[in-house]
């Protein structure tokens, strides 16, 4: 019944009404690890850390109902079934890419997603801050950026090569205290945020603020897909993103910074390194998208995002990079569910919960771990976002959090194979997750007021008919 699916999971004789007392103790085990016992006589939690005790009472939530994921109490104490639950993650990345830079997404949905990712036990949160089509992050030395360029006077609406225009402005930005309450309220849930400010690509929302950094100029852009202007590689502009770096990293205490360097045709890669090696002398670690790869020597440290497919992470980790595997075909979460003709705005190859799921990372013992990435250039309200996040990210947190059977046996109820097949994903028993979802995990969402998918299609209020997509 628990998503993530621990280690292991023993069901014991009896139940227990638990009054909210909890025993808590340490435990020899690896980082983020716990055990978690419930006996009739109460519930102990053997923590190695901080975080494995919050993982924890997470699981123990779970095993509370669904009430539990309510603001506020409705019912008596809850029954509890006697157990005992051994439990670690399977990656020390677990992350979710939350792109607010197409359609801003105000400070309280934000924290709301923060929840969100924590209940599911993921621990990075990589904040997507800068586009084309959006600046979010507040500049103190350079107030264009976000006083400019922070609004757009139209959106696309629908796909690029088939839709209109909303003719509705639409922005917003983050102040720099905003994005410090962010950070706080996420460690305190034990998430990491990992904010991005994209060069030399992506950036005609700066150029819209200051037109001197862009080989060409323009407003903040009003379409989506790639925009071929880039910025200028002399040594004024990198300096200009020198300082806007600086104050990023005075608001992120992250050791692992975001610099983009995706789709940038026509981008000069000095650009991308005099960024990383600039931030690695300020004590942090540089993270690009995959592309980064075909700029020249990275600085020692550099994580790379494997986007296009997972040979790119290969090759980076043949470099000694460490890599973070989020391959698209799989992961990203703003691609249609279905082929049904109801499914709202469908872009993208069909990606279900199910294929989700069945999702296994190349060189898995040696990746950093995988992320799922949500887009947002259709997904312009929480209740769009919630739409295509769940139950696809349920579906992830079990792929980053939890091993394959084979690897480790996860409950003493489920058969496994002795001999594993060739391909670890087939592993994964796909209706028992089905039944744990339906029966357990939605009527959670439910209660979170999460508007996820439900398995059978989209609700009429879901659809939105006439807004053309492009399926591929």
């Amino acid at each position: 019944m628990i998503i993530p699916k621990p280690v292991s999971f023993v069901r014991g004789e009896g139940s227990l009404v638990f009054d909210g007392t909890v025993d808590v103790r340490p435990h020899d085990g690896p980082a983020e690890s716990y055990r978690l016992t419930v006996d009739p006589r109460g519930v102990t939690i053997e923590a190695a850390d901080a975080a494995g005790e919050f993982y924890a009472r997470q699981t123990l939530r779970q095993l509370s109902g669904p009430d539990a994921f309510r603001a506020a109490p409705i019912g008596g104490p809850p029954t509890l079934p006697v157990c005992v639950v051994e439990d670690r993650p399977r990656f020390a990345w677990r992350g979710v890419m939350l792109d607010v830079a197409r359609h801003f997404l105000p400070k309280p949905d934000l924290l709301r997603y923060v929840d969100l990712l924590a209940a599911h036990k993921f621990n990075v949160l990589h904040l997507h801050l800068t586009d084309d089509q959006g600046w979010r992050f507040e500049s103190k030395r350079f107030p264009r950026l976000h006083e400019v360029g922070g609004w757009r006077p139209s959106s696309r609406y629908g796909d690029r090569r088939r839709g209109g225009q909303t003719n509705r402005p639409h922005g917003g930005y983050y102040t720099q205290d905003d994005l410090r309450e962010v950070v706080a309220y996420a460690a305190q849930r034990h998430i990491t945020v990992v904010p991005e400010i994209d060069v030399p690509g992506h950036s005609q929302a700066a150029i819209a603020a200051y037109p001197e950094l862009g080989v060409q100029g323009g407003g903040v852009w009003t379409d989506w897909g790639v925009n071929p202007n880039v910025l200028k590689a002399d040594e004024s502009t990198v300096d200009f993103y020198r300082q806007v770096f600086d104050e990023l990293l005075d608001v992120f205490p992250s050791e692992v910074v975001g610099l983009g360097g995706d789709e940038a045709e026509g981008g000069d890669g000095r650009f991308v390194r005099r960024i990383a090696q600039h931030l690695v002398r300020r004590g942090r670690r540089p993270h690009g998208w995959d592309e980064v790869l075909g700029v020249g020597p990275l600085p020692t440290g550099t994580v790379i995002a494997s986007w296009r497919g997972e040979e790119a992470g290969l090759t980076a980790l043949e470099r000694g990079h460490d890599v973070v595997m989020c391959p698209e075909k799989h992961v990203y979460l703003d691609y249609r569910q279905s082929d049904r003709e109801d499914e709202p705005i469908p872009v993208g190859t069909v990606l279900t919960w199910e294929d989700v799921y069945a999702y296994e990372p190349a060189a898995a013992d040696r990746v950093l771990g995988a992320q799922a990435n949500l887009w947002t250039e259709h997904l312009d309200s929480p209740r769009r976002l919630d739409y295509a996040a769940f139950p696809r990210l349920c579906a992830f947190a079990e792929v980053v959090w939890s091993p394959v059977p084979h690897t480790t046996p996860t409950s003493p109820d489920t058969p496994v194979s002795p001999v594993p097949s060739k391909s670890a994903p087939a592993l994964r028993d796909v209706e028992e997750f089905r039944s744990r979802l339906a029966e357990h995990h939605l009527p959670r969402l439910d209660a979170l007021g999460v508007e996820y998918r439900p398995l059978s299609g989209p609700r009429p209020w879901q659809m939105l008919p006439g807004v053309p997509g492009h399926p591929r």
